[in-house]
């Protein structure tokens, strides 16, 4: 029997339990992959707020680093809430000295409630030391505008942004269009370092329960891509794993209710989404 693979996140934990590190680990198990994890801050929130944020010391998360890759074969890796410039530089030290591939990059800046989830001095060190090693980072409309310093109203600003974000070292980035205004469709945009671009088209899904969606989409693209899947089909798992998790929710809480992570083993159509070139 072949060893399950085995991937690694590094991000905040949610005790809410619909994002970060509890997403992340749901997700990897529902697609088969072994998930380990490294923790960078712990959060008090639920699906109304983020009502308090503790990170973590530098020297913890690169010891919990250390731990994985001494003893786990990781095949792939994804951050999420890195929170300050520091863990940042120790993130990206661990990856390059356990020589850790298929680096996928959530930059979680905002949370759905708005509060602050990067300090403004760590967007710069995401930039020069975490982006050059990423083989995807995944921001959302605001997440990329703040990281190219671009604004984004239409698909033009779109792949400006996204060269602009290719430009700190990326492979490749999808700019996931949850933000954008069309009120029935949902694009996600890929664009990688050789210029190969497509658009993943869904019908766009009129919900609070979407706590946990930006985590979940890069923790599928982790999975996938440990699994050797190629750049467009594990994005195409991803947004499809995303839809379904839209289309039958929980109603879970007050507030922005978490992502159903079980929703794409028991309901995912195949049509759901389409590849645009």
């Amino acid at each position: 029997m072949a060893a399950i693979k085995q991937v690694l996140t590094i991000a905040g934990s949610d005790s809410g339990g619909g994002a970060g590190i509890q997403a992340d680990i749901k997700t990897f198990q529902e697609l088969g992959v072994f998930g380990t994890s490294a923790i960078t801050a712990v959060t008090a929130q639920n699906t109304c707020g983020v009502h308090g944020v503790y990170p973590m010391p530098a020297g913890a998360v690169k010891a919990q680093i250390d731990a994985i890759g001494s003893d786990f074969d990781i095949v792939a890796v994804k951050t999420g809430m890195l929170f300050d410039a520091e863990i940042i530089a120790e993130t990206a030290a661990g990856i390059e000295k356990h020589n850790w591939q298929n680096l996928v990059v959530d930059p979680v800046m905002i949370a759905k409630g708005g509060a602050t989830l990067l300090q403004k001095e760590a967007l710069e060190a995401m930039r020069k030391l975490l982006l050059p090693l990423a083989a995807v980072i995944t921001p959302n409309i605001p997440e990329a505008e703040m990281l190219s310093g671009l604004e984004i109203h239409n698909s033009a600003d779109r792949k400006k942004a996204a060269e602009q974000i290719l430009a700190f070292g990326a492979k490749a980035v999808v700019i996931k269009g949850g933000h954008a205004d069309n009120p029935l469709i949902a694009e996600d945009y890929c664009l990688d370092q050789n210029g190969e671009s497509f658009v993943l088209r869904s019908a766009r899904i009129h919900t609070q329960q979407t706590h946990g969606t930006g985590c979940t989409f890069s923790a599928v693209l982790t999975a996938e891509l440990a699994k050797d899947q190629p750049l467009q089909d594990a994005v195409k798992t991803a947004k499809r794993f995303i839809q379904a998790a839209l289309t039958h929710q929980l109603h879970i809480g007050a507030g922005h209710g978490p992502t159903n992570h079980a929703a794409f083993r028991q309901f995912a159509e195949k049509g759901d989404v389409q590849v645009v070139r």
